[in-house]
């Protein structure tokens, strides 16, 4: 408890910091300005008739984000998108300014980097609650973050300044409704068949958790993962008594292309990763989230650096601060609320926002309107 303190407590004084600070790198902002001749009072970014920002509304979102990445281990970019593009009306006043001019694409990196400043606060949280609880992969995470290097920092660099609002929103979208489709036939029969071993390992820690409740004691960290052996290829841990094995070459692969992605949609990529640590590593949703997180954190590191450092593209701290408050309190909220939650529930809340965000963003990035309403 002491230490969730201490972290609040840091990340409030960041979140001052962040208020009182200019937004940076104002050479490529000018210049887009400078080019577009926007009318009208200061905005976001400082932007003449740019959409008004409300810290508060970014604060109440941002505990949402930091709650489902928390619990589920993804959507915490995504839904960070949702709130920047929609609840703060920036995708719309992007596609404002023709594709092609500099405006629309220094917001739109602006919106992909927000985002990732969001998921990469949340993921730093869960991986330190999860791995306390037991509950995250520790080689299986190091192996996806050595391949998340690479492609985090390969994709902006190729990509930034370069995408338009229109496209960016229509790739968004159909990724997440790919990947919702995929998670539903998961859950089907056929797709259940292979998952014995999460099923088992699943139910066990359910058990735990009603013994728990009940009274009775019961460690639940020392029946966490406790890995027996790690080498370059093979890796072997147990959870709850279930043993778990994989080749951490397949994740070192896997992770480059899912950070590249993600990278590249200006999301954590956790949306990727569930599937991939359920189907592939065959794990159950309890241990997801944590080994999620702690892949999702290098790649966001990684990526903030490249669009920042490398392409210069500017936030708006005043929201960055507020939010990452937010993000705090429901990263610390995430991990005490998901044990009690059944597994096939974390699959269906994944697989409804899956299909509620792909739908909505991919008819609106590749028709021109959403056939969903907002939230």
């Amino acid at each position: 408890m002491l230490r969730s303190k201490k972290t609040l407590l840091m990340l409030a004084l960041v979140a001052a910091v962040c208020f009182t600070a200019e937004p940076a790198f104002a050479d490529r902002l000018a210049e887009a300005i400078a080019e577009a001749k926007p009318q009208g009072e200061p905005g976001y970014l400082g932007i003449p008739g740019a959409p008004q920002l409300n810290v508060i509304i970014g604060l109440v979102w941002a505990i949402w984000v930091g709650w489902i990445f928390s619990t589920v281990g993804a959507f915490g970019g995504i839904m960070a998108g949702v709130g920047h593009i929609t609840i703060y009306g920036l995708g719309d006043y992007a596609k404002s300014f023709k594709k092609d001019m500099k405006l629309n694409k220094v917001v739109t990196d602006s919106i992909r980097v927000s985002n990732q400043w969001l998921v990469g606060c949340s993921a730093a949280l869960s991986s330190f609650n999860y791995y306390k609880a037991g509950r995250l992969v520790l080689p299986l995470g190091i192996a996806l973050a050595i391949g998340a290097v690479s492609g985090s920092w390969l994709v902006p660099w190729l990509t930034a300044g370069k995408i338009s609002l229109k496209a960016y929103l229509g790739y968004f979208g159909l990724f997440v409704l790919f990947l919702g489709c995929y998670l539903f036939y998961e859950t089907t029969p056929k797709g259940q068949a292979n998952k014995k071993a999460a099923k088992k390992a699943a139910e066990a820690f359910q058990k735990s958790v009603k013994e728990q409740q009940s009274g009775g004691q019961v460690d639940m960290s020392e029946m966490g993962v406790k890995v027996q052996k790690f080498t370059p290829t093979a890796c072997e841990f147990t959870f709850f008594g279930v043993e778990f094995s994989f080749n951490p070459v397949i994740p070192v692969i896997g992770g480059f292309f899912i950070a590249a992605l993600a990278s590249f949609l200006g999301v954590g990529g956790g949306f990727l990763l569930v599937p991939f640590l359920t189907s592939v590593a065959g794990l159950p949703m309890y241990l997801v989230a944590g080994t999620s997180a702690m892949a999702v954190l290098i790649g966001m590191v990684n990526s903030i650096a490249s669009y920042m450092l490398l392409k210069q593209t500017p936030v708006a701290w005043g929201l960055i601060g507020a939010e990452l408050i937010g993000i705090v309190i429901g990263s610390v909220i995430g991990p005490k609320t998901s044990k009690f939650i059944p597994e096939k529930v974390l699959k269906y809340i994944f697989i409804f926002l899956a299909f509620y965000v792909g739908i909505r963003y991919t008819t609106k990035g590749f028709l021109g309107y959403s056939l969903v309403p907002p939230f």
